[in-house]
C-alpha cells in the first residue's frame, strides 16, 4: 500500500473516530423520528384548524392556471395545469413548526447555558487576575522592604521572580 494511500486510511479513521460523526448520527436519526412527530402535529391539528375554514387536507388545496381542471378517479390530471399551492403551503407550515421547536426547546435553551458558562468563566479568570495582580503588589512590598525603603533591592537578597514565572525565591 502507497503512503499516500495509507494516509487517507488514517485520516478517514480519525474522521470516523471523532465524537462529530457520531453526534451527527444520533442528530439525524433524532431529526427522522422528530418529522414523524412534526407530520402527526400538522395532520392532526392544523389540518383540522385549516378544515373549519375549507376542506381539512392542505393537500386538496389548489388553482388552476390553464382551462378547467379535470382529474380522473386516481387523482391524476386528466385536463388543465393545477397549482398546488395547498401542499406548498402544508410543507411551509411544517417547517415553520420544526423551525420553532428546534429553536425554542433545543437552541434557545442551549445559547443561554453557554452564555452563562461563559459569563462564570470570565468571571474566575478576573477573579485569577485580580488575585495574580495581588500577589504582585506584595511581592513588590517586600521588596521595597528589603531594601530599607528605597525601592532598591540589597547587596545580598537577588533577584525576586513573577509568581507566574515557576521560579522559587534566591534567598
Amino acid at each position: 500500500m502507497t503512503e499516500e494511500k495509507k494516509s487517507v486510511l488514517e485520516g478517514f479513521k480519525a474522521f470516523l473516530m471523532r465524537g462529530n460523526v457520531i453526534d451527527l448520527a444520533v442528530a439525524v436519526v433524532i431529526g427522522a423520528a422528530f418529522t414523524s412527530v412534526v407530520n402527526s402535529v400538522v395532520k392532526g391539528v392544523i389540518n383540522p384548524l385549516v378544515g373549519a375554514f375549507g376542506t381539512k387536507d392542505l393537500e386538496k388545496y389548489r388553482s388552476c392556471l390553464k382551462g378547467p381542471c379535470r382529474t380522473n378517479e386516481a387523482g391524476d390530471v386528466v385536463s388543465g395545469v393545477p397549482i398546488l399551492w395547498g401542499s406548498v403551503l402544508s410543507a411551509v407550515l411544517t417547517f415553520l413548526i420544526t423551525a420553532a421547536v428546534v429553536y425554542f426547546l433545543m437552541v434557545l435553551p442551549m445559547s443561554r447555558y453557554l452564555a452563562r458558562k461563559a459569563a462564570k468563566e470570565a468571571q474566575e479568570e478576573e477573579a485569577e487576575a485580580a488575585e495574580i495582580a495581588l500577589l504582585r503588589e506584595i511581592r513588590d512590598a517586600l521588596v521595597a522592604e528589603r531594601g530599607g525603603g528605597s525601592g532598591t533591592v540589597s547587596a545580598g537578597s537577588g533577584p525576586v521572580p513573577d509568581p507566574g514565572s515557576g521560579a522559587g525565591a534566591r534567598v
